[in-house]
């Protein structure tokens, strides 16, 4: 790790002409109208957020706006992973088409990452495609969902089956939200922080084993912190924009994780994705175990070290009962990752020697829950 420094961080995603700056730091939802103005030549901008974030941040971010001479509407939605869907998808597009927002203007998702996905889905496909900002007001949004340009809804048949890629054009990631954010949704996010020293950053985790409490104190080291996960998503999207290989690795966790949500029907007072995440990274490492490519001694690590931040690790944490194992091996049958039919985890060789493992037995993974199931 290098020196923790205290100055506001740039992350460049170099992606051609789809290009853009990730910036972080205090104080950026103040000068958003001006860092959007001087890189979108649309005057006009719509603001998609929730009841939560848009009570306590959206009025700012209007007369910011305004200050750099951009006129702006807004549409505030319900909070909650079940925003994620048709029926709010349409709403967005709605007020896009009703406000004439122009491809030239600016759509901007002011939330966590349910209204980032929604509103960089809509902004995709409203006159196939506007200009997008991110102001990302969560932990997990900004190391996260708002970076990378995958954005979308859920579907009855699982999370984040219908959507597109829509690289934002800028994301402004102001650390001074998170420190609005409770202590559960600051724990959810630091599971996306931590899974990528597991990816292929072991030193990154290490140093997090050190330092967590700073980062969840603030200041220098949770800038670092976020402005490390930036950069590694950033590195592994300009690699493979496209899910084709090596992108598929950021989904370390989610497979179970994914499969944990649906169980809950995305019911947050159960699970929220963070959560969800932290159990299913510790599954994935002792399934790795279980599949003698890692001593169990790296599942325990782990798992000590999520549970010391207050995460939980396994499935008998999640309140109340689980469907049967056939309902979560349904779940993980409709992962994005799934290939011909075949299943596909992001596994691991040691600490951040994770990679990709196609063609995973499913009666291997069907025991495999079984055991790990709540006795």
């Amino acid at each position: 790790m290098t020196k923790v420094e205290t100055l506001e961080r740039l992350v460049h995603v170099p992606l051609g002409e789809r290009s853009y700056d990730i910036l972080i730091g205090p104080g950026l939802m103040t000068r958003a109208g001006g860092e959007i103005s001087t890189r979108i030549k649309g005057r006009r901008a719509a603001i998609v957020t929730d009841e939560n974030v848009g009570a306590r941040y959206l009025d700012g971010l209007m007369d910011s706006l305004q200050t750099d001479g951009i006129e702006a509407v807004s549409v505030t939605l319900p909070a909650g992973e079940k925003t994620k869907s048709f029926d709010y998808l349409t709403k967005v597009c709605d007020v896009l088409l009703e406000a004439r927002i122009e491809r030239n203007d600016t759509v901007i998702a002011l939330g966590g990452g349910v209204i980032g996905d929604l509103t960089g889905f809509a902004a995709g496909i409203v006159r196939r495609g506007v200009r997008f900002v991110q102001i990302p007001t969560s932990l997990l949004s900004q190391v996260d969902s708002s970076v990378g340009g995958k954005t979308g809804i859920n579907a009855r048949q699982g999370k984040n089956l219908i959507g597109i890629f829509n690289q934002p054009d800028l994301v402004l990631a102001d650390t001074d939200v998170l420190d609005t954010l409770s202590e559960r949704e600051f724990r959810a996010g630091y599971a996306e922080v931590a899974k990528y020293g597991l990816i292929d950053k072991p030193d990154f985790f290490e140093w997090l084993e050190k330092n967590w409490r700073e980062v969840f104190a603030g200041g220098a080291a949770r800038i670092e912190a976020i402005a490390v996960s930036c950069q590694a998503k950033a590195d592994v999207v300009a690699a493979d924009e496209r899910e084709n290989g090596r992108r598929a690795l950021l989904n370390l966790g989610h497979t179970f994780g994914h499969a944990l949500e649906a169980a809950t029907q995305y019911d947050s007072s159960r699970l929220v994705h963070g959560e969800g995440v932290s159990i299913g990274m510790v599954l994935a490492h002792r399934f790795s175990a279980r599949m003698n490519l890692v001593s169990p001694d790296l599942a325990d690590r782990v798992e000590a070290h999520l549970r010391e931040v207050g995460l939980p690790t396994r499935m008998n944490q999640i309140p109340g009962e689980l469907p049967p194992t056939d309902v979560l091996m349904d779940a993980i049958a409709q992962d994005k990752k799934v290939k011909a039919g075949q299943l596909t985890f992001i596994l691991t060789r040691g600490l951040g020697q994770s990679f990709v493992a196609d063609d995973v037995p499913a009666s291997e993974v069907q025991r495999f829950i079984e055991e790990m199931r709540p006795s």
